[in-house]
């Protein structure tokens, strides 16, 4: 698409993304391959840590269109071993269900992936305003002022730019997460944690605690809702005394959304994607499949509404896109996650002591069952209630 002139100092971008996480910088490939004029600005320097445990779902990596280094791939898991107070259950698949990386290395690789598309990437630049007008977007930083005829924004839970387009969130519909690494060799962690990863409910309030393997460390950390998680720090400081992790780490804590609400995702001119949207799995907190789709989505919502012109229906088929892929599948994370933090002491107990239930809930991990056959299936096997 042509670069339009608007005025002798105005250079208006078909789109600008705000963000370099991984659903801007799906966004940015998706835009450079489809031949939109784009801007992508992120206020960090890549690569920068990202607390996270870093779980990246096969089903996320099948949205990819180019092969993941091996380099990057940290630890590849086969199940998971989960516990409450004094049950555990460690249950398998037969092929990987999921890859551990560290964010900082995944997510700069994602972003040169974009740059290899031929858009334009300023990092260390922090966008402080977006404001929506009938013709165009305008994007202002500390060092200037962008125009774009649309805007991505895919800042993440912590921004404040998704209000261009909706409240913020209520307590109910956002959690936090205290996240730090835990030295360990390879050997010590394939002793603790095998193929698995390790999740525990009852620690934190409408959430769990973790133990994630990783290369050399292991990421442990606790997420629960705001409104049940009084003292995160201390939660995990707890928790990692309760594992025998007695050094002295360094803590860090992020918002993350509640997926499964209904949220408004766009304006006129503006779209949210990624944890900006509020895309998120309700019972696990798995982001990055919904970050990396939605980044794509938005990139074709936008292209589409380029070549079409008036004849299209704006940005609401980025909606219809979102909801079709995974709008039932969110919805019903939440419905789960609300019955069995509702009943805990019954429904974690039968989650941690039948083999069965553990083997379905991976189906759902791996994407080859949805929450809501899950959900009924669950309540037609056990009385959660």
């Amino acid at each position: 698409m042509q670069v339009i002139i608007v005025t002798g100092e105005w250079l208006m971008y078909d789109v600008i993304i705000v963000g370099g996480g991984p659903s801007g910088a799906s966004a940015g490939r998706q835009a450079g391959k489809l031949g939109l004029n784009t801007l992508l600005l992120e206020k960090e320097e890549f690569p920068r840590y990202k607390p996270c445990g870093g779980g990246l779902s096969d089903h996320a990596i099948s949205y990819l269109d180019f092969e993941l280094p091996e380099d990057i791939i940290e630890w590849e898991v086969t199940g998971a071993k989960v516990i409450f107070k004094d049950q555990r259950i460690e249950a398998h698949k037969d092929h990987r269900i999921s890859t551990l990386v560290s964010r900082d290395i995944f997510d700069n690789f994602l972003l040169e992936k974009a740059r290899e598309s031929g858009i334009e990437v300023r990092t260390g630049e922090k966008v402080t305003g977006c404001r929506e007008f009938s013709d165009c977007v305008e994007v202002e930083t500390k060092e200037k002022t962008y125009r774009a005829r649309f805007v991505i924004i895919a800042e993440g839970a912590h921004g404040h730019l998704k209000t261009c387009v909706r409240a913020v969130d209520g307590r109910e519909a956002y959690g936090i997460c205290v996240v730090t690494e835990v030295p360990a060799t390879e050997a010590e962690i394939e002793g603790r944690l095998g193929r698995a990863v390790e999740m525990e409910f009852g620690v934190a309030g409408g959430g769990y605690g973790w133990v994630f393997p990783h290369r050399t460390y292991y990421s442990v950390g606790i997420g629960g809702l705001v409104k049940d998680l009084s003292h995160p720090r201390q939660t995990l400081l707890d928790y990692l005394k309760k594992n025998g992790f007695t050094g002295e780490y360094k803590l860090h804590g992020h918002k993350i959304p509640r997926g499964g609400f209904k949220r408004r995702v766009t304006g006129s001119r503006i779209i949210l994607s990624g944890d900006a949207g509020g895309f998120v799995d309700a019972f696990s907190g798995e982001g990055l499949a919904y970050a990396i789709r939605t980044g794509q989505f938005a990139a074709e919502t936008i292209a589409e509404v380029c070549q079409q012109g008036d004849k299209s229906k704006g940005l609401k088929k980025y909606e219809s896109l979102c909801k079709a892929e995974f709008g039932t599948h969110l919805k019903y994370s939440l419905m789960f996650s609300k019955l069995m933090h509702r009943y805990p002491e019954k429904s974690f107990r039968i989650f941690t002591s039948n083999k069965k239930m553990m083997d379905k809930y991976l189906e759902v991990v791996d994407f080859s069952f949805n929450y809501k056959d899950f959900l009924r299936w669950t309540l037609l096997n056990f009385k959660l209630r």
